[in-house]
C-alpha cells in the first residue's frame, strides 16, 4: 500500500453551504433506481441474516447491544422481532468485518464494499492472525447507496434492526468543488442516519468528521423535530421531543488513537504519525 499522505484540500473549515444542502436533502427522498446488480447482493445478504440465525436460533444479542429479546419486552419471541444485523460499509479488504463480527459474535456482520477486487482479499490468513474467518462474518459486492435504501427498507418493515453501523475512512471527497459527494451533504444522508441505533464514522481528516457531526445535528433537527438541542464542544445531546423523536440521542466528534487498527488505512494512517478520528451517532443504551 502506497506511503500513507495526509489530506489535502482547498477548504479550511466546515463547508459555507453544509447546512443548506444538509436541511434540503433532509425534506426529500433519493428516487434513484437501485440497480439489480445490488439487488441480487442484498438478497445473498438476507439469505445469510436467514441461515445464520436459523443454525443460532437467535435473534440476535451482544455485549453492548440492547433489544427487544434480550429485555423482555411483552411478547418477544425469536420469531415476530427484529433480525439484529450490523453493516460494515465501505469495508475494503474487508479486515474489520472480522473485528466487528469478533466483537459481536451473536450477530451476523455484512462486510459491503463496490470494489470485487478489494473483497478477493477478505478473510486472509493476515487479517485472521491465524484463526478461522468468524461465522458470522459475510461479505457482498454492491452499491453502498443501493443497499443502503434496501437495508432501510426492511428496518421500517421491521424484519432487522441495525444496532451497529461501521463507515470507516470512507472517501472524504476533499475539494470543496467535491462537497456533495461526501456522504453527509449527499441526498442519501437521511437514509444513512435512519438505518441504525448507532452508527460510528472514521477518518483521518478533522473536517469531515465535524462536518458529519454537525450534518448529523441538522439533519436530526430537521427530521425529527427536536424541541431543544444542546450543543456543547464536541457533544450533541438531545434530551426532549415526540414519539419519534428519538430522544437521549448522542452526536459525539473526537479525535482518537486506537491501540489496535481495524483497517489498513487505520494501521497505515496511525503509523505515519497522523491524527484519527471519529464521529459516533448514538441512541442510549
Amino acid at each position: 500500500m502506497p506511503g500513507a499522505n495526509s489530506v489535502t484540500s482547498n477548504q479550511e473549515t466546515i463547508h459555507k453551504d453544509l447546512e443548506k444542502v444538509v436541511r434540503k436533502y433532509a425534506r426529500t427522498t433519493f428516487l434513484r433506481p437501485i440497480a439489480d446488480h445490488t439487488r441480487e447482493a442484498f438478497a445473498e445478504a438476507e439469505t445469510f441474516v436467514e441461515k445464520f440465525y436459523g443454525k443460532n436460533g437467535d435473534p440476535g444479542t451482544a455485549s453492548g447491544v440492547t433489544n427487544a429479546i434480550r429485555d423482555g419486552a411483552p411478547g418477544a419471541n425469536a420469531e415476530t422481532e427484529p433480525r439484529a444485523v450490523i453493516l460494515d460499509s465501505g469495508c475494503g479488504t474487508g479486515e474489520s468485518t472480522i473485528h466487528i463480527a469478533r466483537r459481536y459474535p451473536n450477530i451476523p456482520v455484512i462486510g459491503i464494499d463496490k470494489s470485487g477486487m478489494r473483497l478477493t482479499k477478505a478473510g486472509n490468513p493476515a487479517q485472521t492472525a491465524g484463526e478461522n474467518v468468524p461465522p458470522n462474518a459475510f461479505w457482498i459486492r454492491a452499491e453502498l447507496l443501493d443497499f443502503w435504501r434496501l437495508a432501510l427498507e426492511r428496518v421500517q418493515a421491521g424484519e432487522w434492526t441495525i444496532p451497529y453501523h461501521a463507515v470507516y475512512y470512507p472517501n472524504p471527497w476533499p475539494k470543496q468543488s467535491e462537497a456533495t459527494r461526501r456522504f453527509h451533504m449527499h441526498p442519501i444522508f437521511p437514509t444513512l442516519l435512519s438505518l441504525g441505533e448507532t452508527i460510528e464514522l472514521r477518518t483521518n481528516w478533522e473536517i469531515y468528521a465535524r462536518e458529519f457531526a454537525e450534518a448529523a445535528r441538522i439533519a436530526t433537527k430537521e427530521l425529527y423535530r427536536f424541541p431543544a438541542l444542546r450543543f456543547e464542544d464536541d457533544k450533541v445531546e438531545i434530551n426532549k421531543g415526540d414519539s419519534r423523536s428519538r430522544a437521549g440521542m448522542t452526536i459525539t466528534c473526537e479525535s482518537f488513537d486506537p491501540e489496535n487498527p481495524e483497517t489498513a488505512f487505520e494501521r497505515k494512517y496511525k503509523d505515519a504519525g497522523q491524527k484519527l478520528w471519529r464521529v459516533v451517532v448514538a441512541l442510549p443504551q
